[in-house]
């Protein structure tokens, strides 16, 4: 299962966010030397959602032929 994606507020980048955090992922462009770096924006925390996905819409009327139950 992939992890859902943001963008990363410093290098505009699509990122997965894991455990509430941007995963750790490279600064745009080429590498200048052999040296790694990552970008200021790895491991940084994502804001929250502004709503949480839902299965069921709580406003919409049961289906017909639906029953309780319990």
């Amino acid at each position: 299962m992939s992890s859902p994606r943001r963008t990363c507020p410093v290098c505009a980048r699509e990122i997965a966010v894991v455990g509430g955090r941007y995963a750790r992922h490279d600064p745009p462009g080429r590498r200048v030397s052999y040296d790694l770096v990552s970008c200021p924006g790895s491991r940084r925390s994502a804001p929250l959602l502004a709503t949480e996905p839902r299965l069921f819409d709580p406003e919409e009327p049961p289906m017909e032929g639906q029953q309780q139950l319990f």
